[in-house]
């Protein structure tokens, strides 16, 4: 009989995995949500702990998660599958993880190309959250950050058309295959991404008051490492970072040939991420520091993360600078557009590759179907004057109840269950400079699932303690979000469980010419 085989693209260059990786990797919350997470946690003194964090949790993970892609040779659920046959459910969890993120994730990447167009004349006027909030999330009609899970509203008709233009660019990318498409966007875009963002940095420093907002944000408090919770942020800043605990970067490494040099890539990986995280704290700060010299406030009434950082107080300061001010916000909002596209395009490539693998179906059937289902649902969904709650909820359940427990079970299946560390180390090890021993085990198997239990833990009673505030629906939706992505990854498992896995050959092993993404070859 016949059987067939499908042929599975290479990354081009190590370079362009490497750049891939730390694109999925500075995402949103690089530039948005370290500095704060960092002046609340000790300011200088946070570094220890985060140092500390990314060296025993992320690029350990990181390195697991490289080693089973390119070990095992498949997307997260075929992956998993080939470590362990009952484990292929944690790769199809981590797929339904990603297609959550990605319906909300892409929203937030229109928001900031509207307001990099928005900032050339400072569209938002003198009340930025008024703008945020009712001009533009509220269609002009409503308050969006008062807005209950019950009241859709309606669409917002600029927002809804930028979207569909983002989910367009970002398919294209997809269905253009790893090397063309993925490989060659990387190569680009991380580039433009470190010549805008240090533009925007050095502009920062020369601003007044510049000076007080690096004495607020380095000014260590060395008190605090005695605190577990900044302990516990700085690890939870690095897990929620990496693009580890979902698929990505277990997808991303499927794509490497044999010989590629794993433990090397993660420490570039990870430390590129984290130095990204740093250049994002100085020049905000600086921006903070210039703030709160203009308005005569105290710089710790500045700091704030997230959409509110991004979209309210960029914004006012924006207003206020003494000169460039439009260019300050397009440098600012473009960062934001390619950090987060970037990320996406790696989100999404989680379940269009689980597809192709798993059910044989070839680059383009997987973009279009998979891909298209996922924008469909964003379109739909996050456009709405109501969009913001849904995000908000999304976000704080898939990552607290998502991600953060995806990566506690893959960790303890692989290391403790499945007992294949020994087998990742030696495949890790054969082909890296820098060699994985014991202390590796040590972290991976023991520091990693502690933190991440103790960080569950710390979820769950955050959660209990903020229900009485939150009206049911929401809560409702939020809980099944989060606990429909890991049913969905045990049916899928459960379904496919006889379902046998095509065979997955890399392209630099087929002799003769190279062929197409998933392309179908018979042999005897």
């Amino acid at each position: 009989m016949a059987k067939e085989r499908l042929i599975r693209e290479n990354w081009g260059t190590r370079v362009g995995f490497i750049l891939a990786a730390i694109g999925s990797a500075v995402g949103l919350g690089n530039i948005w949500r370290f500095p704060g997470v960092a002046y609340e946690n000790g300011g200088g003194a946070f570094l220890v702990p985060y140092l500390v964090a990314l060296l025993t949790a992320g690029i350990p993970l990181l390195v697991m998660e490289f080693t089973i892609g390119r070990r095992f040779k498949g997307s997260a659920p075929v992956a998993y599958r080939r470590l362990n046959k009952n484990l292929e459910f944690v790769g199809w969890w981590q797929v339904a993880i990603c297609i959550v993120i990605a319906a909300y994730y892409a929203v937030i990447i229109a928001w900031a190309a509207m307001y990099a167009f928005f900032a050339i004349g400072q569209t938002w006027g003198d009340d930025p959250a008024t703008y945020l909030f009712v001009d533009f999330l509220g269609n002009g009609n409503v308050d969006a950050s008062a807005l209950a899970f019950s009241d859709f509203g309606e669409w917002v008709p600029n927002l809804t058309l930028v979207l569909a233009a983002v989910w367009v660019v970002t398919l294209l990318v997809i269905g253009a295959g790893v090397r063309k498409g993925i490989e060659n966007t990387a190569k680009i875009f991380i580039p433009l991404l470190v010549v805008l963002f240090g533009v925007l940095v050095v502009q920062a420093l020369t601003l007044d008051g510049a000076t007080d907002g690096l004495n607020a944000f380095f000014t260590p408090d060395w008190d605090r490492l005695t605190d577990s919770t900044v302990w516990v942020s700085a690890y939870g800043q690095i897990f929620f970072s990496l693009s580890v605990g979902f698929g990505i970067m277990v997808t991303y490494a499927s794509y490497l040939k044999r010989k590629s040099d794993l433990t090397t890539s993660a420490f570039t990986v990870g430390l590129a991420n984290s130095s990204f995280e740093l250049l994002a704290g100085i020049g905000v700060f600086s921006v903070l520091g210039f703030m709160a010299l203009q308005s005569g406030t105290p710089i710790d009434e500045q700091v704030s993360t997230g959409v509110g950082l991004a979209f309210v107080a960029f914004p006012a300061i924006i207003n206020t600078l003494p000169y460039a001010a439009g260019l300050f916000g397009v440098l600012f909002f473009a960062s934001l557009v390619i950090a987060g596209f970037t990320s996406l395009v790696s989100i999404v490539q989680v379940p269009v590759a689980a597809f192709e693998d798993r059910f044989g179906v070839n680059r383009l059937k997987g973009t279009i179907f998979v891909g298209g289902t996922i924008a469909l649902l964003s379109i739909v969904l996050f456009p709405a004057t109501n969009g913001l709650m849904l995000l908000d909820t999304a976000d704080g359940f898939i990552n607290s109840y998502g991600i953060a427990v995806a990566a506690l079970v893959s960790i303890v299946s692989v290391v403790w269950i499945a007992w294949k560390w020994a087998d990742l180390r030696e495949n890790a090890n054969r082909t890296s400079i820098f060699k994985i021993g014991w202390v590796w085990l040590a972290c991976l198997g023991l520091v990693t699932p502690l933190i991440l239990g103790w960080m569950l833990f710390d979820n769950i009673r955050a959660t209990i303690d903020n229900e009485a505030g939150v009206d049911s629906a929401t809560l409702i939706y939020g809980w099944t979000l989060a606990g429909s992505a890991l049913v969905l990854g045990v049916l899928a498992a459960l379904i496919l469980r006889r379902k046998d896995v095509p065979v997955l050959v890399d392209e630099a092993e087929v002799p003769g010419e190279a062929t197409l993404t998933s392309g179908k070859e018979e042999t005897q």
